[in-house]
Order: C-alpha cells, then structure tokens, then sequence
C-alpha cells in the first residue's frame, strides 16, 4: 500500500461522492451494504490488475481494450506500447474509462482524465522513480527500457465507484 493518510481521505471522499451523484439506477444496485471504503479498496488491489480501458478515436468512436493497471496512491496507473493504437487516443483526448471487474465479486470503475508519466514526453511525473521501482518489482528489471519503449499514463478520476458484495463491511 503506497496511500498517504490524505490519499486515502481523497479516495474516500471520491468514492463517497461519485455514488452520491450517481443514477437511482446504479444505487439500486451499489449501496453502502456492498461496496467498501477506501482502505479496503487499496488493499483489495494491490499488485497488478487488469483493466477494460475504454478510449475515443478521433472520428469520436469508442475503442475498448485491456491493459495492466496498477492502483497507486489512489489512482489507476497503467501503461501500453507507444506505437498503440490508445496511447494515441489519450495523447489526443485524454478522458478515459476503466473497469476492473471479478466475475461477480468486484467492480471497479473510473472515469477521468489521464497524465502522461514519462520523462521523454514531457515534464517527468515527480514519481517517475517510484514507480518504475514498483514496475522492476512486478515486471523484472530487465523487462523494457522503462523510459522509451512504453508509455504510461496516470488515471485522475473525478468518479469512481465499488461494487464489492462479499467483501463489503
């Protein structure tokens, strides 16, 4: 768990406030009786996971595809090829969608707007050294040259709720 007491308030008061606005609809079917709060939620998904990231081609066209998603201080942090076809949807629009769902068990999902987190593209993410060590402990140290051949992008939600029924309070 890398969140700071005041990352962890930050989440909170995330996850308080995007259900509170969210659709009748969508508190029908998350409510405080199967979601969790924030320190649960961190501790839920530590390592890597695998998120549905939804992007927008240019033609305003949705595009889904999955990507390894780390959750750190609060945010999702993921990174892909800097040849694909998304790195280039969130170079040019960054408003993003992920998921991150178990079968029945869980569902994470955020939406927002991401940050460019290498030093090659721009003003390097103050973190960048940080998290390439999280990145050597999951991937190998020898897996990519962390600077050039990936790009990674940090999720700023402003919404983002839970739906976690088994693991709930």
């Amino acid at each position: 768990m890398y969140e700071t007491p005041d990352e962890l308030q930050e989440l909170q008061t995330l996850l308080d406030a995007s259900l509170s606005r969210s659709t009748d609809h969508l508190r029908s079917i998350i409510s405080s009786e199967n979601t969790v709060d924030a320190p649960q939620l961190v501790d839920i998904l530590t390592g890597m996971r695998v998120l549905a990231l939804s992007t927008v081609t240019a033609a305003g066209e949705p595009r889904i595809s999955a990507v390894d998603g780390h959750f750190l201080h609060g945010k999702w942090i993921f990174g892909t090829a800097r040849t694909a076809a998304k790195a280039r949807h969130l170079a040019a629009r960054p408003a993003a969608s992920a998921a991150h769902i178990q079968g029945e068990e869980l569902g994470v999902f955020t939406h927002g707007t991401v940050e460019i987190l290498n030093p090659l593209d721009g003003d390097r993410a103050d973190d960048w050294p940080e998290l390439v060590a999280h990145f050597k402990k999951i991937y190998g140290d020898d897996a990519f040259d962390w600077d050039v051949e990936v790009i990674y992008f940090r999720l700023h939600p402003h919404w983002m709720t839970v739906y976690a029924p088994s693991q709930s309070h």
